[in-house]
């Protein structure tokens, strides 16, 4: 397993899930890591309003939502190398080539759609790879349109919130074209058989859980797929989308 500098220990995540059962290799595993479903569901607005307490003011955020899409399952990983700002190195897919399985992930420090569930991510990241998933997290919004999303304040975020993966910068924004990211957090399941490359088997949502749904974060799509993967059965291809801000392009880039 590897780590960067921020990691840190979790233990049993989540509580007890009445969920059906995954295969029997995992199954005492995932009902420990999620939590109880209560009153999932799928809110189809286009725009969400969310609002956070800081030094006891009320700070209203209207983040416009874009839906991951576009991206077919059987998909091969493409090849990238990027820096870790936390740490100065560079890593790249071989680096993650050993491992029966690979989460990537979009996310970036500012979207009110990752920051409802980093401590989850978090949680499920230190879960699974203990059990042999790698995973990766990058960053691919502009730094010249959202400084906040920048290099330097990426390490802060991996420091804070103990990332036990690495928190890659997408300066040129290209591996986010040829991952056909198009939000924030946008998650792709990849799976590793042999020899061959990693191939998609998962593009799809964290769970049901949105910043102002009032749904208890449960993790559930997500360790449901990386179950099924690390014990060798197929995941089913009825995956609701995740949902999340625009990837922050560049203003001189047209997509």
């Amino acid at each position: 397993m590897f780590t960067t500098g921020a990691a840190t220990a979790s233990s049993s995540p989540f509580s007890m899930s009445p969920f059906p059962q995954p295969p029997c290799t995992l199954a005492s595993s995932r009902a420990s890591f999620i939590s109880p479903l209560l009153g999932l569901g799928f809110q189809s607005q286009k725009l969400n309003s969310v609002t956070y307490h800081r030094s006891s003011k009320r700070i209203s955020i209207r983040a416009a939502r874009t839906e991951s899409s576009g991206v077919s399952l059987g998909f091969r990983a493409p090849d990238f190398e990027l820096p870790e700002p936390l740490t100065g190195r560079s890593w790249s897919l071989q680096d993650f080539e050993v491992y029966p399985a690979l989460l990537v992930m979009f996310i970036c420090n500012h979207c009110p759609f990752v920051i409802h569930l980093k401590k989850d991510i978090v949680k499920l990241s230190n879960f699974y790879m203990k059990k042999g998933l790698a995973v990766v997290a990058i960053s691919s919004n502009s730094a010249v349109t959202h400084p906040q999303d920048g290099p330097e304040f990426m390490a802060e975020d991996a420091k804070v919130h103990g990332y036990p993966f690495p928190y890659l910068y997408d300066e040129s924004q290209d591996v986010a074209r040829d991952f056909g990211a198009v939000c924030t957090p946008e998650f792709f399941l990849f799976k590793k058989v042999g020899r061959r490359p990693f191939e998609l088997v998962y593009h799809g949502q964290f769970d049901d859980s949105r910043p102002s749904n009032n749904v208890r974060i449960t993790g559930r799509d997500l360790s449901m797929a990386i179950d099924y993967v690390l014990s060798g059965q197929p995941v089913t291809s009825l995956q609701k989308p995740s949902v999340g801000c625009s990837i922050k392009w560049h203003p001189e880039v047209k997509q």
